[in-house]
């Protein structure tokens, strides 16, 4: 074996190892993994530290659409932005009758968790009494763990929602805070960090990942899982773009699935403890590459239909799940 094989082979080991230590790759080790290694051989690896972290139960969880459109954010993927025509349905609060039954639903279905999800930069003050009482009523009616996405919340804000029994707060970093004002200048990469720590200051745990296939390179996928682990995420979500007729991104070429796999995989190596889940755009991914991501480092699902796309039928990922000797 020539020199440069052992030294890429004892990179790997070395990562591999440290991972399963809980100490996690830097973004330099990952790229320089990518340059050497297929996608499956590190895959590979992924999956082992995935089994060692995260255990074979996948973490699920559910949302639904409790404010939909016009929102004032300019967001170069968003279908939801009101400076975008696409067409969404759009409507300012979910009845309660709606969003409780999708809660109960959801339990019935052994979801682990459930969240109300509203467009916009954020909440007004009388708006969020008025979701915390949904927050509440679900509580008292469902068993299921609740999450919010709410957007740039005040630190009360999301004391209010830590009160009404919303235990995990989602905002997500969308990509590296290199990349992010090429996608949006209505707000910044650091506003949401510091939503982030607010919820964490109110006794919340966060969720927190991004959009892969914007346009931006592998070391910005790889900088938003360092920065999202950074910022204290214990979840992280990889949704994969897919274009939207009316928004600025409507014609991006789609990223390899081989890409999808060497992101996950390397994602996982710089973020080894945290829970990664499949969210949006997974319906356009084939049957063999969703196997190997669940093979290859993931360790969550977002489940049911997405905001504004459609997601995949509970049942079939179940159906998937189990055929892996993964529990849910």
């Amino acid at each position: 074996m020539e020199t440069n094989e052992l030294s890429h082979d004892r990179l790997l080991q070395t990562v591999r190892e440290r991972a399963l230590r809980g100490i996690p790759a830097t973004v330099d080790e990952a790229l320089s993994l990518a340059a050497t290694h297929t996608p499956d051989e590190l895959a590979d690896i992924a999956d082992e530290v995935r089994s060692h972290w995260c255990g074979d139960r996948i973490d699920t969880c559910s949302i639904v659409n409790a404010r939909s459109g016009r929102c004032s954010e300019d967001c170069k993927w968003c279908a939801q932005s009101g400076k975008h025509a696409t067409g969404i349905n759009e409507y300012e609060f979910i009845p309660l009758g709606e969003a409780l039954q999708a809660a109960k639903a959801n339990s019935d279905r052994n979801v682990c968790r459930f969240s109300l999800v509203t467009s916009g930069r954020k909440v007004a003050p009388a708006d969020m009494d008025r979701f915390c009482s949904i927050y509440r009523e679900i509580g008292r009616n469902a068993d299921i763990n609740l999450c919010a996405s709410m957007g740039l919340l005040s630190k009360d804000q999301l004391v209010k929602l830590r009160q009404a029994g919303v235990s995990r707060y989602h905002c997500n970093l969308e990509t590296s805070a290199a990349f992010f004002p090429k996608l949006c200048s209505t707000h910044t990469h650091a506003q949401k960090l510091q939503t982030i720590a607010w919820a964490r200051e109110a006794g919340m745990e966060v969720c927190c990942g991004g959009i892969i296939g914007m346009g931006e390179t592998l070391r910005d996928r790889l900088e938003l899982a360092e920065q999202a682990r950074e910022a204290g995420a214990c979840s992280i979500p990889v949704n994969i773009l897919q274009p939207i007729k009316g928004t600025p991104l409507e014609g991006t070429p789609l990223i390899s699935e081989n890409e999808i796999i060497l992101s996950v995989a390397l994602m996982r190596l710089v973020a080894p403890k945290v829970a990664m889940r499949f969210a949006g755009g997974r319906a356009r991914l084939s049957p063999e590459t969703t196997r190997r991501l669940l093979k290859g480092g993931i360790s969550g699902s977002l489940v049911g239909d997405m905001l504004t796309t459609i997601g995949n039928k509970i049942d079939d990922d179940y159906e998937l799940y189990e055929s892996l000797g993964r529990t849910y």
